[in-house]
């Protein structure tokens, strides 16, 4: 196994994983829970 090679698969790794996170966040089930964590700051005790 070459350098090269070992960087193409952290590289296709880092991606599957970044898009893994992009569908996470935009996923219909969790709109919900971050609309809450949004107005967290502006709540008022």
């Amino acid at each position: 196994m070459d350098v090269n090679d070992l960087r193409v698969v952290t590289t296709l790794l880092a991606f599957v994983v970044f898009v893994g996170i992009m569908v996470w966040a935009y996923s219909a089930r969790n709109k919900e829970d971050f609309e809450a964590a949004s107005k967290l700051p502006l709540d008022q005790d």
